[in-house]
């Protein structure tokens, strides 16, 4: 494999501002500890990053050092090198631009969070396998709502409704080194992102709020608006894989992801 297939993985792992619902009902220091199936939900993500032949390292942006103690497995992990470890920031975004000031700006790097507890070396694999043919600066992992649906039918998800189809987002992204300004760009959208109509009015502008309202708006147009904006090439990648929508954001979360363990994950269909 060559070294421009390869990825360093930056995990973000830090709770919200607040009292975080995912820890308050397994009742652990913070969410990335919630165990599913008797095992964190941080190492099952590091699990299934340690599985893809495309990573080569991990960094892992948070939780609070205070809090690495409350899970020994990890904290050996840390301290026997197999994953990296820094502080996080005040928010997602502000952190995942600190973890790759870290790593080597002429590497590729893959980012996702410590709460997506679906995910396996099979989706990685199949993200980055695809991300690595487009001719662009950035990935998004999106999935067809209705792919979610068909396996999980009364999770609620943050749906952006388009003409092409209804995707949610699957906290799967891929940064060249010129991909990474996407990151400042991604600190506007923050504060938008369970309102879609404000995000698209904000960041893509008047015109696409327009052009969302009367479903119009398609996601390779949202996205070019982005590109011309940042100046960062961006294609999406749509996912076949249900378990690739879920992430534990609330108690009902967890409890699902539990239930799932004993069920087999879907399997993908080719690469167009």
């Amino acid at each position: 494999m060559s070294n421009k297939e390869q990825y360093v993985a930056v995990v973000l792992a830090a709770d919200r501002a607040g009292v975080d619902p995912v820890a308050q009902h397994a009742g652990t220091a913070c969410k990335a500890f919630a165990p599913i199936g008797g095992r964190p939900m941080i190492l099952r993500v590091l699990d299934a990053l340690a599985g893809s032949a495309h990573i080569q390292s991990t960094l892992l942006c948070g939780p609070p050092a205070a809090l690495l103690p409350e899970c020994r497995e990890l904290a050996e992990w840390i301290t026997h090198g197999r994953v990296c470890w820094i502080e996080s920031q005040n928010s997602p975004s502000l952190s995942a631009a600190q973890g790759m000031a870290q790593i080597n700006p002429n590497t590729r790097i893959l980012l996702t969070t410590a709460d997506h507890a679906l995910l396996t070396p099979e989706i990685v694999e199949h993200f980055l396998q695809a991300s690595s043919g487009l001719a662009c600066d950035a990935t998004v992992g999106v999935i067809r709502h209705e792919t979610i649906q068909s396996k999980f039918p009364d999770n609620k998800r943050t749906v952006i409704r388009l003409r092409d189809g209804n995707f949610c987002g699957c906290n799967l992204f891929t940064f060249n080194p010129r991909g990474r300004n996407l990151v400042a760009f991604w600190q506007q959208a923050e504060a938008f992102r369970k309102r879609p109509w404000r995000l698209v009015g904000q960041i893509l502008g008047w015109q696409a709020v327009w052009a969302y309202l009367i479903g119009n708006l398609t996601l390779s147009r949202a996205l070019e608006s982005i590109s011309n904006k940042t100046n960062v090439r961006i294609q999406p990648v749509i996912l076949p894989f249900p378990e690739a929508g879920i992430d534990v954001d609330k108690a009902n979360d967890l409890v699902l992801v539990e239930s799932l363990l004993t069920q087999p994950v879907s399997s993908p269909r080719a690469l167009p």
